[in-house]
């Protein structure tokens, strides 16, 4: 069974990932991007928190300050790396 902590990361940075997705639109391709970026970075940015032993707004174990700025970095990212380029009309 998985760990309180985990699971309410785990719904956090599924909920950043959608509310990102919302906020910039796209398909269901790009959700599921949106929504592994957050993970990602959710859990590298934990990592982070853990290993530089940053305690700050911690939430039991979880690291949430570092967490959640991992998340949008990661979000912020992926949406600069998939945006479109834009199209110019030509007019004669």
């Amino acid at each position: 069974m998985p760990s309180p902590s985990l699971v309410f990361g785990f719904v956090l940075a599924t909920l950043y990932g959608a509310a990102f997705h919302f906020v910039s639109g796209g398909d269901a391709r790009r959700l599921a991007l949106f929504l592994l970026a957050a993970w990602l970075g959710f859990a590298l940015g934990h990592t982070f928190g853990e290993l530089v032993n940053f305690d700050m707004m911690n939430i039991g174990p979880l690291h949430m300050l570092t967490a959640t700025i991992g998340a949008w970095l990661a979000l912020v990212v992926a949406r600069l790396l998939t945006r479109q380029p834009a199209r110019h009309s030509s007019r004669a």
